[in-house]
């Protein structure tokens, strides 16, 4: 796979419905470069923690499952990201509101995210790396080449996240969604570890009103600029 420790990376952080996901993915596929999508890592946690029947509040037994998860994250063009618990593609049962309230209530324990930080960094590999979270650039990947904050208001977050549950067939109501992206923005930003923000050597970016191909090449646009390349 080539060194880790200098492979390059970009760190895109921002808040939930901000499409760090989607342009995380794209920007992988277009550069040829590995993913990291740490945000599915707590719901992968919080998903194997449903499934074990540990509360919230369980530190030390969360803080061991964090270490021994087994997971992988597939993209290639063309097709969606593929997300691997063990093997078992559980890419759509991550994705739901319970596993996403749920994540947010485990990701403030510092002994749960320093479990999950050697993990996060084993994900550094040749030729690059495109890194999708919330602390990616501030803890993650401090020395990241490329730190991008994405943003948008809280009601086109809302309405971005509510078509997606809709499109899965999920049935939502879009206040409740504004309630709950409202309770997690409070809880990001106000958790004592690794709160979410903007590293001050961050790009921000407000995708309110873009397209995702507008974002996407704006991005790579950034990476261009970083990195070199056509």
């Amino acid at each position: 796979m080539g060194s880790g420790s200098e492979a390059p990376v970009i760190a895109i952080d921002g808040p939930s419905g901000s499409g760090k996901g989607t342009i995380s993915r794209a920007v992988a596929r277009r550069l040829g470069w590995h993913l990291l999508d740490s945000g599915a890592l707590y719901r992968l946690l919080a998903l194997s923690a449903l499934r074990d029947g540990l509360g919230t509040d369980d530190v030390l037994r969360l803080s061991e499952q964090a270490r021994a998860l087994d997971v992988r994250f597939e993209t290639a063009p063309g097709t969606k990201e593929r997300i691997l618990l063990n093997g078992e593609e559980v890419g759509d049962e991550i994705r739901t509101e319970e596993c996403g309230d749920l994540a947010s209530k485990i990701a403030p324990h510092p002994e749960v995210r320093e479990a999950l930080l050697e993990l996060q960094r084993s994900f550094r590999r040749a030729p690059g790396l495109v890194a999708d979270g919330r602390d990616m650039g501030s803890v993650v990947f401090p020395s990241a080449g490329l730190k991008v904050f994405l943003t948008a208001s809280p009601e086109e977050r809302a309405v971005r996240r509510y078509k997606q549950l809709k499109e899965k067939g999920i049935d939502v109501s879009l206040p409740a969604l504004s309630t709950d992206i409202a309770e997690r923005d409070r809880r990001d930003a106000e958790r004592a570890v690794a709160p979410l923000k903007a590293s001050s050597d961050a790009v921000t970016l407000d995708t309110t009103g873009l397209s995702i191909s507008e974002v996407v090449e704006g991005v790579l646009d950034l990476s261009r600029q970083a990195f070199g390349g056509p």
